[in-house]
């Protein structure tokens, strides 16, 4: 450490005589015009008095820092900042740099006291002389006066930014003793470093390390004597010398700086000639700060991050600030480092997986020539896919196949600001269709209501032109005015159907008669439990075609991180995608934990994945397979093939991969497409292999983990006796079975001897589940009369192998 030269009541002695030669001199001497009040020697001692009487105390500026936002590998995304400023330590920064800033700025940095005596009387002198003005400046008054100037900027204070900077004699003595006093507080080397960090470097730079990285592409630690010079010299006027925009310019100062180094002796003349020889246009490797989401290499996710940091209404991040405009001040200028939760490979991986199948920017072209129809123009076709991990909501990758515009050139359909993951208040959307991806919120109320994995659920039969029909009373309270007409799309029901069925095909009119039965009121509370919403942040409407067939909007984030809660066995979390947060120090903020929360019970989950493996093995979902990892999940499709969806999960991931039209209900039939032709696009024809890609990228490296097994009570579920009502009215046996815990439904005719209308027999019989369908087979009110029978021919008289014979014919399964 330097030892100073110098104290106050020295400094204040030798500005009394600054005082006096400027008073005979009559001049501006380095910007302090003195004050008549000091000629004479009646006021001298009252000037020293005044000198004495001013503020001393002295308080460094905050410096704003840009921060840091770092994908979980800890890659760097983008660099939010108020100033493109990174605070360094002195340690950190070249010797050579810190050399060349002192020898052009202040030689006698440490031999003086904050304020040069000789330095004064040199410019007062050379100015009286004619030599021109000459400034007197320390490197620690600049650091005051750079200093005052930030903390009035920092208060929105313009006024005394300018005050600051003021060519005044009053600016310039308490300048004066700020920086005396600074002198007594601080070592040596935190002033330059202080001053370091502080100063402005020219074309949005400021502090040495953002000048450094800026310019050369290197930390402020790497600096050779070329590149301190030249940085060293952009102080004084970076406006008009910043190496970027005014090369020669910049050239012309670096050389300035080289001289005077080599007249102090710092460097050699051979280091001279050779730092000199460089053109400054070879030296520049200019690096922009990643600024804004624009210029981010992952601009959606950084867009959503960055709302997500600013929702005040996320509580875990009050650390941020309670408001909106405080958590936008400590995230832009804190210097925090926010380490995210997106994985850089599985994010290419996944990407790169979805364009492959539908390309960015695409234009999705009729099968065949000539096509004129509506369904067959050409349009745009959306795809987006989002994977988060079950039991803590972290996400760990988002994809869309379009791109960020980053100019005005970049447009046409290719290019898109709006996050098709995610909802609008982060940037995104209101969200698609869902389709038949609702039917896992009726699976999970019916388990809760006591219907067993292996049981039936009621269902109205119904085809492609067939509709079957609902009435207003059947909708019950959240219905509507209107019949609900339901299609499926094969013909099937009128007779309850295995449960299991039932989810595999994705039977439209078997959950429409099961959310009926449930309540839609009661499955939409299951929606909102397990966290799902539209994209304005609404629920889900109140009506049973959105809460049975996903006739509402969500976005795929939400749906992944709500599917998520069945892999994590019952625990729903909301979306998280910060890892943490560390301030400019190095020291983790306390932000909260992400609000898991269990909804619905561990058995219920397991259930629900019982039924949900289905859609992968035997149903709608078998292009999803994973092959021997186990997996859930299921498809869907909505109204016209508009949009197709898979949503799915293994126990360490959940998917949600959405393909659709997104600025129109155009639907998704006879298109070529990434190459590949296609006639009607349902969830399982292209939305459940990208699922399947993605998800067997985003696995590698885990190992295959099965999922919990429900317990009996909710596979098989109840077992109670079943009331025997033969030869009774449908009104009365429905009254016996409704009284004993059962749901009814008529199921078809026999021949019987008992009266045409009256129940024969129940299917099935003796006992049930609890809360299952009973199917009530009703007289024809006649017995048909046997075959005749027939005399046997010599042939079939012959003894023969007898063959086994089906009591029921087996009927072929349609997918």
């Amino acid at each position: 450490m330097h030892e100073r030269a110098t104290d106050l009541g020295k400094v204040v002695s030798l500005l009394g005589a600054f005082v006096a030669t400027a008073m005979v001199a009559g001049i501006l001497a380095a910007g302090l015009l003195i004050p008549l009040a000091f000629a004479t020697g009646r006021t001298a001692a009252g000037g020293v008095k005044m000198f004495d009487d001013l503020p001393g105390e002295f308080t460094a500026a905050q410096l704003t820092q840009q921060s840091t936002i770092k994908d979980a590998r800890g890659g760097i995304l983008a660099t939010p900042q108020q100033e493109n400023r990174i605070i360094v330590s002195l340690k950190d920064v070249a010797p050579i740099m810190q050399k060349a800033q002192i020898a052009i700025e202040d030689s006698r940095f440490y031999e003086h006291g904050g304020v040069d005596p000789r330095g004064i009387l040199r410019a007062v002198a050379s100015n009286a002389q004619g030599g021109g003005t000459q400034g007197a400046s320390t490197l620690t008054q600049q650091y005051v006066k750079l200093t005052l100037q930030e903390n009035a900027l920092r208060n929105n204070d313009e006024q005394g930014a300018l005050a600051a900077v003021r060519k005044s004699a009053a600016r310039k003595i308490q300048e004066i003793k700020y920086a005396v006093t600074l002198e007594k507080e601080m070592t040596k080397d935190q002033i330059l470093q202080g001053y370091l960090n502080l100063a402005y470097y020219g074309d949005l730079a400021y502090g040495i390390e953002a000048a450094s990285q800026h310019y050369f592409s290197i930390p402020a630690k790497k600096l050779n004597l070329a590149q301190a010079a030249l940085l060293a010299g952009l102080v004084q006027n970076p406006g008009k010398t910043d190496p970027r925009n005014n090369p020669e310019k910049a050239q012309a100062r670096r050389d300035v700086v080289l001289d005077r180094m080599r007249v102090l002796n710092i460097i050699s003349d051979k280091e001279l000639k050779a730092a000199k020889a460089i053109p400054v246009k070879k030296m520049l490797h200019l690096k922009n700060p990643l600024s804004n989401c624009a210029a981010s290499s992952e601009p959606y996710f950084c867009n959503y991050v960055m709302a997500y940091l600013k929702d005040t209404s996320n509580h875990a991040l009050d650390a941020l600030g309670k408001s909106e405009p405080e958590r936008v001040k400590n995230i832009t200028g804190g210097g925090l480092t926010i380490q995210t939760t997106l994985d850089p490979v599985v994010q290419q991986m996944a990407l790169k997986e979805l364009t492959q199948r539908v390309p960015i920017g695409n234009t999705a072209l009729p099968r065949a020539k000539g096509d004129t129809s509506k369904s067959g123009r050409t349009r745009f076709v959306g795809a987006a896919a989002s994977i988060v991990e079950p039991g803590t909501g972290r996400i760990i990758a988002m994809v869309q196949n379009t791109s960020f515009p980053r100019s005005s050139k970049d447009t046409g359909v290719a290019f898109n600001q709006v996050n098709l993951n995610v909802d609008s208040k982060y940037g995104g959307t209101v969200g698609q269709h869902f389709g038949s991806t609702a039917k896992m919120y009726a699976i999970v109320t019916a388990l809760e209501h006591g219907l067993a994995v292996n049981g039936t659920v009621p269902s109205k039969y119904a085809n492609k032109k067939v509709p079957a029909l609902y009435t207003p009373q059947e909708q019950g309270p959240c219905g509507s005015q209107d019949v609900w007409k339901v299609r499926n799309d094969e013909s099937i029901g009128g007779k309850p159907i295995p449960f299991r069925t039932a989810t595999a095909n994705s039977v439209n009119t078997a959950f429409a008669s099961l959310v009926l039965k449930l309540g839609v009121s009661n499955v939409r509370r299951t929606m909102t439990t397990m966290g799902l919403h539209q994209g304005n942040g609404a629920p889900i409407e109140c009506y049973p075609s959105p809460v049975t067939l996903g006739s509402s909007d969500a976005t795929p984030l939400t749906l992944a991180a709500s599917y998520a809660t069945l892999a994590a066995d019952g625990k729903y979390c909301p979306p998280d995608p910060i890892l943490s947060i560390t301030t400019a120090d190095k020291k983790p903020l306390k932000i909260g934990t992400n609000p898991c929360k269990q909804v619905i019970d561990k058995d219920i989950a397991r259930g629900t994945t019982e039924l949900l493996k289905e859609v992968i093995k035997n149903g709608t979902g078998k292009a999803a397979s994973l092959g021997s990892r186990p997996a859930a999940g299921k498809t869907g499709t909505t109204e016209d093939n508009a949009e197709g969806w898979f949503i799915g999960y293994t126990a360490q991931l959940a998917t949600a991969v959405w393909i659709g039209t997104p600025d129109s209900q155009s639907s998704l039939r006879n298109l070529t497409l990434g190459g590949r032709s296609y006639g009607d696009i349902f969830g399982g024809t292209l939305s459940a292999p990208t699922w399947r890609a993605i998800m067997l990228g985003a696995s590698v490296g885990m190992p295959e983990r099965p999922f919990g097994d429900p317990s009996q009570k909710v596979l098989n579920g109840d077992r109670i006796s079943v009331p025997y009502v033969s030869g009774l009215s449908v009104a009365d046996a429905t009254t016996q079975l409704k009284n004993a815990g059962f749901l009814v439904q008529v199921a078809g005719q026999t021949g019987s001897n008992l009266a045409q209308g009256l129940v024969v027999y129940t299917d099935p019989s003796g006992t049930a589940l609890r809360g299952s369908t009973i199917g009530l087979y009703l007289s024809s009110g006649y017995t048909p009369a046997p075959p005749p029978a027939q005399t046997p021919t010599p042939a079939q008289t012959q003894t023969q192998t007898p063959t086994p014979s089906q009591t029921k014919p087996g009927r072929k399964k349609k997918h």
